[in-house]
C-alpha cells in the first residue's frame, strides 16, 4: 500500500510513537493529578514532560499555556467559542476549513458576531476587527499564508489572533511568543505523527478565554464552579493520557528531524508537481512553488469526477482523498465546488517511489481519457 494522505492523518507513525503508546497503556495509565499514589503521580510527570516538548516546539516558556484536547477542531472551538463575545467583528479566509467556517457561521447567525470571510486577511484587518482566524495552510492547495505579517498587522491594529496550523504544525516553524500570535491550534495526529484523539491549543499568557466545557479537573474539587489555573481550567475530565504522552514522542522526532523533513518533503512535492504538470488535461491548484506550499497537492484529470481518479488510483493500491477535503469555500473560489479535486499529500516516510506510482496511474487514465 502506498499512503499519500497525510493531510488527513500521517501514517505510518515513527517507531518511537508505537513503542511509546504500549509502555503507556502497560506502566503507567492512571489518572494524572487525582492521587498521590505511584502511577498517578508517574502518569503526572508524563504530561509535564509532554507539555515541555511542544513548549520546545512553538519555542514558548510556560507550560501552562500548552492546552491538550481531542483534535485540531476541538481545540479550534475551545478558542473561537472562548473568545468570540457579543458585537465582535471577526474575519477569516476563504481557505478556511470547516472546523473554523462551522462555529463562525453559527455564532454569526446567532447574532453573537459580525463575521467576514475573505480572501486575502492582509487587506481585511481595519480599526474596527476584533478577532482574526487564519489558516497558516490551506489543506486543499497547500499554499502558505504569511503568518509573520499577519501577525505583525494584528499586533498593531491591538486585534487577536488565531491561527489554524493543522497542515503545518510539525512541518514549518512557527513561533508564536516571538511572532506575537495570540492563539494556536494544532492536531496532534497529522505532522506532528502523533496518534488519533490528540489536539493542542497555545494559549497567550495573560490571555483568559472561557472554557468550553466544565467538570472535574483534579484540583480545587471544593469548588462549584471551574477553576481559573491553567492548565486545568481547560482540560476537564479524564485526559488521554497515551495520547498525549505518545505525541510527545511524534514533538520529538519532529525536533530531531524537522529540516531534513521538510526538505525532503520539498523534493518530492515538487518531482509530484512537474510530474502532473507533464500530464496532458491535468489541472494543478495552488502556487507550482515547492517552497510555497506544504506537501499537499490537488489536482484534476479533465473533467473525470475526483472520485473517479481517487478509486482508480486506490484499486492500484494508492492512497489519496478525493472531493472538498471540508473546505467549501477553498473550492468555489477555486472553481472546483462540483468536481472536488483529488488531493495527494505527503510525510516524512513518503518517498520517489511513491510518486512514481500516482503519476503511472495518472499518466495511465489520461491516455484512456484521451482515446474515448
Amino acid at each position: 500500500m502506498i499512503y499519500l494522505d497525510n493531510a488527513a492523518t500521517t501514517f505510518p507513525k515513527p517507531e518511537p510513537v508505537y513503542r511509546a503508546m504500549d509502555s503507556v497503556l502497560r506502566n503507567s495509565c492512571a489518572n494524572p493529578g487525582r492521587a498521590g499514589h505511584k502511577m498517578s503521580l508517574s502518569a503526572s510527570r508524563l504530561m509535564l514532560d509532554a507539555r515541555e516538548t511542544v513548549c520546545k516546539l512553538l519555542q514558548v516558556k510556560q507550560i501552562e499555556s500548552i492546552i491538550f484536547g481531542q483534535n485540531c477542531t476541538d481545540m479550534l472551538n475551545l478558542a473561537i467559542k472562548g473568545v468570540c463575545k457579543p458585537g465582535m467583528e471577526v474575519v477569516t479566509s476563504v481557505w478556511a476549513h470547516n472546523s473554523v467556517l462551522r462555529p463562525l457561521h453559527k455564532l454569526a447567525q446567532e447574532g453573537v458576531i459580525h463575521l467576514r470571510i475573505v480572501k486575502d486577511l492582509r487587506d481585511a484587518i481595519t480599526d474596527s476587527t476584533d478577532f482574526v482566524v487564519a489558516t497558516h495552510a490551506s489543506n486543499v492547495t497547500g499554499d502558505i499564508e504569511p503568518i509573520e505579517e499577519i501577525a505583525a498587522l494584528c499586533h498593531m491594529k491591538k486585534v487577536l489572533l488565531l491561527v489554524d496550523a493543522a497542515q503545518t504544525a510539525g512541518i514549518l516553524p512557527i513561533y508564536p511568543e516571538k511572532w506575537g500570535i495570540d492563539l494556536v491550534a494544532m492536531p496532534g495526529h497529522k505532522a506532528l505523527y502523533g496518534p488519533m484523539g490528540t489536539g493542542i491549543l497555545y494559549i497567550r499568557p495573560g490571555l483568559s478565554i472561557e472554557p468550553l466545557k466544565e467538570g472535574g479537573t483534579g484540583t480545587s474539587s471544593h469548588l462549584l464552579f471551574q477553576p481559573n489555573e491553567w492548565p486545568e481550567r481547560y482540560e476537564s475530565g479524564t485526559v488521554n493520557l497515551p495520547g498525549i504522552a505518545t505525541l510527545a514522542q511524534g514533538v520529538r522526532y519532529i525536533l530531531q528531524n524537522r529540516v531534513e523533513i521538510h526538505a525532503r518533503e520539498m523534493l518530492l512535492t515538487e518531482h509530484l508537481l512537474s510530474g502532473l504538470l507533464n500530464i496532458p488535461s491535468v489541472t494543478v491548484y495552488g502556487s507550482l512553488l515547492p517552497f510555497d506550499r506544504v506537501g499537499t497537492v490537488s489536482f484534476n484529470l479533465g473533467g473525470i469526477p475526483s472520485a473517479t481518479v481517487a478509486e482508480r488510483l486506490d484499486e492500484n493500491g494508492i492512497c489519496v482523498r478525493a472531493g472538498l477535503h471540508c473546505a467549501p469555500l477553498a473550492h468555489e473560489a477555486l472553481g472546483t465546488l462540483a468536481q472536488g479535486t483529488v488531493r495527494a499529500s505527503l510525510s516524512a516516510f513518503s518517498t520517489e517511489k511513491d510518486v512514481d506510482a500516482l503519476l503511472s496511474v495518472v499518466r495511465q487514465m489520461a491516455r484512456e481519457n484521451a482515446s474515448d
